[in-house]
């Protein structure tokens, strides 16, 4: 990303339609995409109004009028079901400050787009789940994220990453890049070549039940990490569903599970000990329930059902992914460390192998619940 200067960010400010007397900003979160600040205004008698600004990344999004076309159109769909069902619409979804010629976003002098929203007060985002209930809580707000988008027409959205849960292509991606070899590293990573290869039918397995519109195609965030949940400071529930740069057309699995392969493994993502490495049944069972509940009966049994595939099917294909790209060179994830991407890749595997060994198990949970 390029630097902003600081007469580049103040320009910013003055281009939206904020409230108040502009006091201070300062840089917000731990977010790695956007560069995101925290503005406060002060509106009179001691009052202040606080602001999140923020300047896309349009090397990860390179069309930010359509992703912007997306939050616009969710956010305004969700604020309508809010109020139809008695909830604050100021709290529990995104609000979008419009820049002063009423578009969602406003365009610099050097062609760098910044996007404004309400900040939520009184609430916090947790990096870890800290105790089974945030975990719980995030299924909730995720679930409820599903059942209040379930009538919205998610094939009015726009891609905003293109082919970003094709497993079967991102397959396709693997083999060729396994066959190029261009750091000479395969021959010492002949296990893990192995383990995705033996694996491939299940790339295709939601593709080919999409075609035969088996499960129907859903909104959905593919981003449904516990950071992406903000609680509320007093009661600790799950209020509001951030980060919506990857709302797009995709499938209800594919959200289930990719909280699953992050929020129910018993160990960081980069963890070189694979002993340490399994899928938490008491967290899988917790998040099963919590989602399940939020969905409010909006998904189809198919789709429940297959909730234990999304979860092997995310975690292959993320595994897949950072094995492709130590294959590559280490060009797309950052590492900090050499083979950093190849330890998370074995975490991945290791997750998915315990998961295999625990299937029946885990298709009892999700009977349980439904």
């Amino acid at each position: 990303m390029r630097h902003i200067s600081e007469g580049q960010r103040k320009d910013a400010i003055g281009h939206f339609c904020f409230e108040g007397i502009y006091q201070k900003d300062q840089p917000w979160g731990n977010g790695h995409i956007n560069d995101t600040y925290l503005l406060i205004f002060e509106t009179g008698e001691q009052k202040t109004k606080r602001y999140i600004l923020q300047r896309m990344n349009r090397d990860i999004f390179s069309k930010p009028v359509e992703l912007m076309e997306n939050i616009v159109g969710v956010t305004s769909y969700l604020r309508k079901i809010i109020i139809e069902n008695g909830g604050d619409p100021e709290r529990e979804t995104l609000n979008v400050i419009p820049a002063k010629d009423q578009k969602a976003y406003y365009v610099d002098a050097q062609g760098e787009y910044w996007r404004a929203f309400n900040f939520i007060e009184n609430t916090t985002s947790f990096e870890l789940v800290e105790k089974p209930e945030d975990f719980y809580e995030s299924a909730v707000a995720f679930g409820n994220f599903q059942r209040r988008l379930a009538d919205y027409p998610a094939a009015t959205l726009h891609e905003t990453i293109p082919g970003f849960h094709d497993t079967k292509a991102r397959f396709q991606v693997f083999r060729e890049t396994v066959a190029k070899d261009v750091c000479n590293r395969a021959a010492s990573v002949k296990k893990e070549i192995d383990f995705v290869l033996e694996r491939e039918e299940i790339t295709g397995v939601f593709g080919e039940l999409l075609a035969k519109k088996e499960i129907p195609l859903r909104v959905t965030h593919n981003d449904t990490k516990l950071n992406n949940i903000m609680m509320d400071n007093e009661t600790r529930k799950g209020i509001c569903v951030i980060d919506l740069d990857t709302v797009m057309p995709g499938l209800a699995m594919n959200d289930f599970g990719d909280s699953i392969r992050f929020g129910a493994s018993t160990a960081l993502e980069d963890e070189p000990d694979l002993t340490k490495v399994w899928c938490d049944m008491n967290l899988f069972e917790v998040y099963t329930r919590g989602f399940i509940e939020g969905c409010g009966g909006k998904l189809t049994q198919r789709e429940i059902e297959l909730l234990p595939m999304g979860a092997k099917v995310m975690t292959f294909e993320c595994g897949m992914r950072f094995l492709t790209d130590y294959l590559q060179g280490d060009t797309y994830f950052k590492i900090h460390r050499p083979g950093q991407n190849l330890d998370r890749c074995r975490t991945q595997f290791k997750l998915v192998w315990d998961m295999e060994q625990k299937w029946q198990r885990m298709q009892e949970i999700v009977k349980k619940y439904h």
